[in-house]
């Protein structure tokens, strides 16, 4: 049944300072934003926070820029803002095609990239593109700033380095050289949580992520190096399938999610140069 609305609690900080600030001193609020998953949750009745801290006016968290070689995007761009921003279509078409595939354009409008992060869910559409594109994580508490290599924030199942009294405040791209590749299997073509993805980059470095095989992102680095160095394609399919741990659930089974991840990886390498 829905939760019970008089039970839950809301705190609305003017400024990141005052975020922070209250997560120190209550590091139990869970943030929110967009709330694109949370209302689907409290609608169902199986969110398990009753008090949250909304981060939605915080437009220091918003943004995207280019200094140097290094693309950085505030944890409360949505994916319109990612759609639309000359910096991203030019740099990472690879995260453009994904955040088309997100929902409908009501949630593009809402969801946002660190959102998709916090959630840490494995069919998270934009996750492949950050382990791919060897992303990183701006943490800020207050007590200062760390930045996470995204490939070593989620420690398992919906399970990160994030400290209770953290946000996710950026995430930063380096520059990527080479040619990007992402393509998502659903039951239909949009508006639909994804049975696999793969988000690749084929350049003087290979690099190679799938969602949806295990309880996190995977970036298969066995099948990468396989094809890095001049291995067969059928060899880096075997590669890939030691790396995936896919599970049978509702929306498909772990031999199809296995076979189609395999034919992704052929398509892939096949597809580009």
């Amino acid at each position: 049944m829905p939760a019970r609305v008089e039970a839950l609690t809301l705190e609305r900080p003017r400024s990141l300072k005052a975020a922070l600030s209250m997560l120190a001193r209550n590091p139990a609020l869970m943030p929110i934003a967009g709330c694109t998953d949370v209302y689907v949750s409290m609608q169902f009745g199986t969110m398990k926070p009753q008090r949250f801290i909304d981060l939605w006016s915080l437009d220091e968290l918003r943004g995207i820029t280019v200094k140097g070689d290094t693309l950085t995007v505030g944890a409360l761009t949505t994916y319109t803002g990612l759609i639309e921003s000359r910096h991203v279509v030019r740099r990472l078409p690879m995260l453009v095609a994904a955040s088309r595939e997100v929902g409908g354009v009501q949630i593009q409008n809402r969801g946002t990239l660190g959102g998709n992060i916090a959630n840490a869910s494995p069919a998270g559409d934009t996750l492949p593109v950050l382990a791919a594109a060897n992303a990183r994580v701006v943490l800020r508490s207050s007590q200062g700033r760390r930045t996470v290599p995204f490939e070593q924030f989620y420690t398992g199942y919906r399970s990160s380095v994030r400290r209770p009294d953290e946000l996710i405040t950026a995430i930063e791209f380096p520059a990527i050289r080479g040619q990007q590749w992402w393509r998502k299997v659903g039951t239909r073509r949009a508006q639909a949580i994804s049975k696999v993805m793969i988000a690749a980059v084929r350049g003087r470095d290979v690099r190679i992520a799938f969602g949806s095989v295990g309880p996190t992102v995977i970036l298969a680095r066995q099948a990468a190096a396989v094809l890095q160095t001049g291995g067969s394609v059928a060899d880096a399919q075997a590669a890939l399938l030691t790396e995936i741990a896919p599970i049978d659930d509702i929306r498909s089974t772990r031999d199809y999610r296995a076979r189609v991840a395999a034919n992704l990886l052929a398509q892939f390498w096949n597809n580009s140069r």
